[in-house]
């Protein structure tokens, strides 16, 4: 009889704390409301309303982490071209980190590479726009504009005393995720700077191609600058390398939710020695195929510490033809670590000392040790 009059309580309990947590969300949705009023009643310019509601929602969701998103209708049809591989602006994937905007990776051949842009820079102003206090988004927005259009950048990097300004013109980016060639006659070398729709299907024809060439002895993966891109894609990229084993796996709210993708039988490039080249630029898909290779002792690591993004993005579209980017999982690499914050550490650590990423470059440093330890 105590057991079930206990039980009773500790329910009476729970769905009176339930009911309060409700009423306090309605109180704060009230709040909200009062405090919007009182914004186009008093506040000293008039505002835009709509603009402000975005606003409000893209604050929620930056609260969570740096990669969670409001996405309006016109941002989201963007982001759907930028994902199939072609679609106008600087070339940068940016972050955001202590209010101002960070360039996670330049992408190759495109306006703030060529530029000099550089990932780990900070930008401080857009223009006559100072970005501090700004979201990810607004940040966004100033630095979208007319393709042929000049912007003007201020960046702040790590070991520069002053302040470094470029001038940039957007173009449109088309995105060449794959770049192949043959060094010192039997070294393979693939450059992959992003994992879009395509990236899978053009690293397996070059691979097919080097692998005609029977004076192939070993490769080199470079992913430095590379910011990463879909999931899928850089699971079909590992299994290219791998003959069997754990590949990632993600972690949801949902125990139900959680994952692991394996690698299938069948290395593209027959088991022959392979060394990734990665950076800070190096970020996210990026991650899982470095990470992946790695734990299997299937590849030597090259470079600089990578990036350290360790979470899953999914897109939610909305009834007004928006979406939101929402953080709903996190990835974990078969040894069972997270490189959330941390990265991936290369096994051999080589400082980066070129601007300039072309092959057969004789200021890339890391490059240069790669063909040396292949060729003994």
């Amino acid at each position: 009889m105590k057991k079930k009059i206990l039980s009773l309580f500790l329910l009476y309990f729970l769905f009176q704390h339930h009911l309060l947590a409700e009423s306090n969300i309605y109180k704060k949705i009230d709040l909200f409301g009062e405090v919007l009023e009182k914004i186009n009643k008093e506040y000293v310019d008039e505002i835009n309303q709509s603009e402000s509601m975005d606003s409000a929602i893209n604050g929620l969701l930056q609260s969570l982490d740096p990669y969670s998103a409001y996405m309006s209708p016109e941002i989201f049809n963007e982001m759907q071209t930028e994902t199939s591989g072609e679609f106008g602006g600087l070339g940068i994937e940016v972050g955001m980190e202590s209010g101002v905007v960070k360039v996670i990776s330049p992408i190759d051949d495109t306006p703030a590479s060529k530029a000099g842009i550089k990932a780990g820079d900070y930008i401080v102003k857009i223009n006559d726009t100072q970005v501090q206090g700004k979201s990810l988004s607004e940040a966004v927005d100033l630095m979208r504009g007319p393709v042929g259009s000049a912007i003007e950048l201020t960046i702040r990097r790590r070991g520069e005393r002053k302040a470094l300004v470029f001038n940039v013109v957007r173009e449109i980016i088309q995105i060449r995720s794959v770049k192949a060639e043959i060094l010192e006659n039997n070294i393979g070398y693939i450059r992959l700077t992003s994992f879009n729709e395509n990236s899978g299907k053009q690293i397996e024809g070059e691979i097919k191609k080097l692998e005609k060439n029977r004076n192939i002895k070993s490769y080199i993966l470079d992913l430095r600058n590379n910011p990463g891109g879909l999931l899928s894609q850089a699971i079909k990229i590992s299994d290219f390398f791998l003959d069997n084993g754990e590949i990632v796996s993600t972690k949801s709210r949902k125990p139900s939710e959680n994952r692991k993708w394996f690698a299938k039988k069948g290395d593209l490039t027959n088991g022959k020695i392979l060394i990734v080249l990665i950076n800070y630029g190096s970020a996210s898909a990026s991650e899982i195929v470095a990470g992946a290779l790695k734990d299997h002792k299937r590849a030597i690591l090259l470079g600089e510490n990578s990036y350290g993004k360790g979470s899953v993005q999914s897109i939610i579209p909305l009834k007004n033809d928006g979406a939101i980017r929402l953080t709903v999982a996190k990835y974990y690499l078969p040894s069972g670590k997270s490189i959330s914050e941390i990265g991936v550490s290369p096994d051999i650590e080589i400082d980066e000392e070129s601007d300039d990423f072309r092959i057969k470059t004789e200021t890339d440093n890391q490059l240069k040790y790669a063909i040396k330890l292949l060729k003994g």
